[in-house]
């Protein structure tokens, strides 16, 4: 009998890490009391695991903030800003690159894979001095035996881990990342050393790259990191886990013939095609991890059909060599299921979290060994049935009309250039408009209203009152700070998606499910169910008090149906297009009541978008198919002069921007500073967009107040390849996470650094209309020529340039030696 579970959540039943990281960063506790509280959960885990018989049990699971982060720390990749100087590196050092401090930004987080965990991504060049600066691997390791719990050590694969990673600021970006191989692989024989030296017979490599669409460069350096690591793994057990997709073929004949490898991870859950690779040929003597029960998932697994899989894989690889194991870590589920004491008895018996998990791998891995717990196969095979014939997941009237919205591609009848000009009619903003995302602080005395109110501890006149009070204040304030398209801050709102799935039919919620999405920050995603419809307006009565408070307009912020599904655990009974389109119903009847509630201005947000996208190129284009139609199915029925906005967040977009042109949205914000700018190199290479656009102009993840100068000159870089009549000022996401005593300064010096710039670009103006024929002087007119191009400077694009050339030698005419010397000008600018 053999069992194994890829990795556990971090957080704990009741989110024990998150307040204890958060009260370390605010300065109440010590290093020692949240490592403390670390200790201890592991502890739990690993006992909690043994106790339920799994046989192969991860250490180095575990993180303070983020795996990726870890082995960066364990290579000692610390980019130079962060001032470290050598030694084991402390938490000073490692928060700083998670979170950024006073002085420096955190490094960029994005999207690990296709899920809502976010990593750090590692910043490297050819000057990075890769060192053992982190001994965490052999250490947890230590402390699980100490417990009596032999584990395997995880770490990120070498070649993964250089996969991830990108060229750090100053560095080519052509710059070949895994030509830093070598180096890296020396610090991972450290490391190896280490873990044998303290007695690990197992160690497993995570390298889930190999499930991308790989060139053969780069699957060769798989072959060539395992052949230079095999000497020192000689002795042990080594596995190889991959997960999130199936293994293209030509992967998986590499992953087969690497040196050294004893066992292969395989998720079967969401890879289901890589089973006909493996009944096509699988390596004798290795052993399979087969991920038969779903890590990213909370359905109960079916235990009969996951059995029956089980069984046709021994034939293959051996009875000794099988070992049962789950799709992925399940960092990616809710944690307990005992500790949802107010889910419906149904929906529950329905479900599996993290620690129901490891009792399924377990009780799969006896009946293959000829233990099977009858009883609890058969209270299995109950619920599975209750699931399938429970009326209350199918809506017929819901069905049809999703099954209706595939005869239309539901665009907007005029197109965008024509709906700005009607809009901006009507709202008469400046040019570089201001703008939040949605949500403001949460602080804990909104919270505690919440949570009052939820346990009818404070009635609901005195709720709507307080929150009223909250929204007031918001709105005042952002008048003070003189921002243009104002929020009403969402103090209502738990959570962005949570607060829209309470109120759709379809949806069921847990009071603990909470799921890491980076550092501290949980997210509680609701369960969808069954068919989704919305019963009433959601939104609409807060919109509406909020916009009674002022004269500027005023967003509408809901949630777009691919962010609602991304962000849920969702059905696994039907296509999760199908699931979509319902979502996408529901959200424009609320945006179409919002419309006639006198709400100008809408923000859809579809923030998991990208997220969402499949990992395997051949599966994207559907996907996009099906994404993008949801959301213009959202806001196909607005008049011309409302504007809709839609936000994305934290994951590349370079590689959609042609389908989010095609969401049709009037104007979209989109994370840009965290990640260095990244999104505008798609624009300095030709992509035209007419639509407008706010790239983030300052991380709101991290601390750090950005002065208005860092502020303006983020919009020069914007204004040399965006139109300054399309482009917004905003930061990089919503504002939920930070404190006032952060979000009033920022936001000022965002305010400042959009004027300053509206300024610059009013002079700009003034110059460009100087009656040039009035003056015959031609030393006058290149003197202003000079000056008109030194002013403009950071505001010109190509065209504005071909104007002004243009002007510069119509008015100069034959004077040769005036137009060498502009055109002279002109290259030093160049």
């Amino acid at each position: 009998m053999a069992s194994h579970i890829v990795g556990y959540p971090r957080m704990g039943p009741k989110r024990e890490l998150k307040f204890a990281l958060e009260s370390f960063w605010d300065g109440k506790s010590s290093a020692e009391d949240l490592q403390k509280v670390a200790v201890d959960l592991r502890a739990s885990i690993w006992k909690q695991m043994a106790s339920a018989g799994i046989k192969y049990i991860p250490s180095n699971t575990f993180s303070y903030y983020d795996q990726v982060l870890d082995a960066t720390a364990t290579l000692g990749a610390v980019p130079q800003r962060y001032g470290w100087t050598g030694g084991e590196i402390g938490f000073d050092t490692y928060f700083s690159m998670a979170r950024g401090n006073a002085t420096v930004p955190a490094m960029e987080m994005t999207k690990w894979f296709d899920t809502n965990y976010h990593f750090i991504v590692p910043e490297l060049g050819p000057d990075v001095n890769f060192t053992y600066s982190s001994h965490k691997a052999v250490e947890e390791y230590k402390e699980a035996k100490a417990l009596g719990v032999d584990t395997i050590p995880v770490l990120v694969g070498p070649v993964t881990y250089l996969l991830l990673s990108k060229p750090a600021k100053g560095v080519e970006k052509s710059f070949n990342l895994l030509s830093l191989l070598p180096k890296v692989l020396a610090v991972y024989k450290d490391v190896i050393a280490d873990l044998k030296a303290a007695g690990a017979s197992w160690i497993q490599f995570d390298e889930p790259t190999l499930v991308l669409d790989l060139e053969s460069h780069k699957l060769q350096a798989f072959t060539d990191a395992y052949a230079e690591l095999a000497p020192a793994l000689s002795g042990l057990n080594v596995l190889i886990a991959t997960y999130f997709a199936d293994v293209p073929a030509e992967a998986y004949k590499v992953l087969t013939s690497l040196n050294g490898v004893t066992a292969y991870g395989f998720d079967l859950v969401r890879g289901t095609k890589t089973l006909d690779l493996i009944k096509g040929g699988f390596p004798s003597g290795k052993y399979l991890f087969a991920g038969v029960v779903d890590g990213r998932n909370i359905w109960a697994n079916d235990l009969a059909s996951s059995l029956a899989t089980l069984q046709g894989l021994e034939g293959v690889v051996g009875k000794d060599k099988l070992v049962v194991s789950t799709s992925s870590s399940l960092l990616h589920t809710a944690v307990d299921l005992v500790n949802e004491t107010k889910l419906d008895d149904e929906i529950k018996s329905w479900l599996a979290f993290a620690a129901q998990k490891i009792v399924e791998v377990n009780a799969l891995a006896k009946a293959l060994s000829g233990n099977k717990d009858e009883a609890f196969f058969s209270a299995n095979a109950a619920a599975q049935a209750s699931r399938k014939s429970s009326p209350r997941v199918t809506n017929e009237a819901v069905q049809k009309a999703a099954a209706a919205l595939k005869g239309s591609d539901h665009r907007r009848a005029t197109n965008v250039s024509a709906r700005l000009d009607a809009q901006q009619k009507k709202l008469n903003l400046p040019i570089l408009p201001t703008t939040t995302i949605g949500s403001f602080p949460q602080t804990v005395e909104l919270r505690r209203v919440r949570r009052e109110f939820k346990a009818n501890k404070i009635s609901e006149e005195e709720y709507v009152k307080s929150i009223k009070e909250e929204i007031h204040k918001v709105v005042q304030l952002q008048e003070e700070l003189d921002i243009d398209v104002l929020v009403h801050g969402e103090p209502e709102r738990n959570d962005m998606v949570e607060y829209f799935g309470e109120q759709l039919s379809g949806f069921a919620f847990t009071v603990n499910g909470w799921v890491q999405s980076y550092g501290s920050r949980c997210v509680k995603p609701p369960i969808i169910y069954g068919d989704v419809s919305r019963p009433k307006p959601m939104t609409v009565f807060w919109s509406s008090v909020a916009q009674s408070f002022t004269k500027r307009p005023m967003k509408g912020m809901l949630t777009g149906p691919v962010t609602i599904l991304n962000w849920s655990f969702v059905r696994n009974d039907q296509p999760r297009s199908e699931t979509t389109y319902q979502i996408a119903l529901a959200i424009k009847d609320e945006v179409e009541d919002l419309e006639k509630a006198g709400i100008t201005v809408i923000q859809i947000d579809e923030a998991a978008l990208r997220e969402g996208l499949p990992l395997r190129k051949s599966e994207q284009a559907d996907y996009l198919d099906w994404a993008v139609h949801s959301f213009r199915i959202t806001n196909v029925g607005v008049q011309d002069t409302t504007q809709i906005h839609t936000h994305m967040c934290y994951s590349n977009f370079n590689d959609i921007i042609h389908s989010i042109i095609n969401m049709d949205a009037d104007v979209i914000t989109i994370e840009n500073s965290r990640s260095d700018e990244k999104l505008l190199s798609v624009f300095r290479e030709g992509v035209k967009y007419g639509a407008g656009i706010g790239p983030g102009v300052y991380d709101i993840h991290s601390p750090r107040i950005p002065p208005t100068e860092e502020i303006a000159d983020r919009i020069n870089k914007m204004l040399a390849v965006l139109e300054k009549n399309i482009l917004w000022v905003n930061p990089d996401c919503g504002l939920k996470t930070r404190k006032y005593t952060e979000v009033k300064p920022a936001l000022t010096n965002m305010v400042a650094a959009a004027k300053l710039i509206r300024n610059e670009l009013a002079k700009y103006k003034e110059y460009q209309v100087f009656p040039l024929d009035q003056d015959n002087n031609i030393e006058h007119k290149l003197e202003f020529l000079q000056l008109l191009l030194i002013c403009s400077l950071n505001y010109l694009n190509t065209f504005d340039l071909g104007n002004l050339v243009s002007l510069a030698f119509t008015a100069l005419g034959n004077d040769l030696k005036a137009n060498k010397l502009f055109e002279y000008e002109c290259l030093k600018v160049a």
